[in-house]
């Protein structure tokens, strides 16, 4: 379908009615997170109040550009919770979840307190009410201390525990971009299954994704495939070159309809996903693209 625009620069110079003139209906927000992480064209140890100030204006121009119950979904370390929760009433945010992402392959140890092993997600709407909300009910795997298998799945709440992150050693998976030199393109690459997720929950057919911080493209990447408008914006020119070369040729990792069997009791899913994909099946693990930078 082609209905993505990829824009290369600062998401701040481009967050506005004027650069933006369609309007977003959903927003998912995943920025650098300030750790110190190497970057080429990004600075990820700011000072905390101009890193936060910053995140500020980013929720405050998105907010300006959405749609009258549009939705934004915030993700950010366990750690900057609050930090998260100022940002998005402060800039007029109304909360409606706070999910709790629980990774599935990887925890932080930590000597004097407990280890870390989930990421937070804050899912609020421009407005009281989202102007759309699909309940999905999912059918994730039984629980060992379960007997008997769920007659229709169970609607999805708000701890995601079946979705695997994309980890930055052994356990990233073919799904993991990699270099022709089998080095991974970017280590914080998001899922399919969590951008899938967020794009059902919260769109219909035909509405606009924006990713501020486009990284390796996942959110263009599903909400074409589900019949979605999206734009992205990228301040790395490699990343925007892997973002390009990702939507043109993708590969069976990347295909969506792998997940479609886990929301088959979504009672409106035949509304909500766009079946006609560039994929058919899924395609041979050998048949995988490499990026060539």
């Amino acid at each position: 379908m082609n209905n993505y625009k990829i824009i290369h620069g600062d998401c701040l110079k481009y967050l506005s009615r004027e650069k933006i003139p369609q309007g977003v209906d959903l927003t998912f927000l995943d920025p650098p997170f300030n750790q110190d992480k190497e970057y080429n064209s990004w600075n990820d140890n700011l000072p905390e109040d101009k890193y936060w100030q910053m995140m500020k204006d980013v929720c405050k121009d998105v907010f300006g550009i959405t749609s009258n119950g549009g939705a934004i979904y915030f993700m950010q370390r366990e750690k900057n919770t609050e930090f998260v929760l100022e940002c998005l009433r402060e800039t007029g945010w109304s909360l409606q979840n706070l999910i709790i992402w629980k990774k599935k392959t990887s925890a932080v140890p930590c000597t004097n307190k407990l280890g870390k092993h989930y990421q937070v997600i804050g899912f609020a709407t421009k407005g009281n009410r989202p102007r759309v909300f699909n309940r999905l009910r999912i059918f994730p795997p039984l629980p060992p201390n379960y007997k008997y298998e769920r007659e229709n799945g169970v609607y999805l709440t708000d701890v995601w525990d079946d979705i695997r992150e994309l980890t930055s050693g052994y356990f990233a998976g073919d799904e993991a971009i990699r270099k022709e030199n089998g080095e991974r393109f970017h280590k914080q690459q998001s899922p399919i299954a969590l951008l899938l997720r967020i794009i059902l929950s919260s769109t219909k057919i035909g509405d606009t994704v924006l990713d501020p911080f486009a990284g390796t493209g996942t959110a263009l990447v599903v909400a074409e495939q589900l019949g979605r408008k999206s734009i992205g914006i990228e301040i790395d020119l490699d990343n925007v070159r892997g973002i390009k070369h990702r939507l043109a040729e993708m590969s069976g990792a990347d295909n969506a309809l792998r997940f479609y069997k886990e929301y088959i009791y979504t009672e409106n899913l035949k509304e909500i996903w766009y079946v006609d994909s560039v994929f058919s099946v899924p395609k041979k693990k050998e048949e995988l693209k490499l990026f060539k930078l």
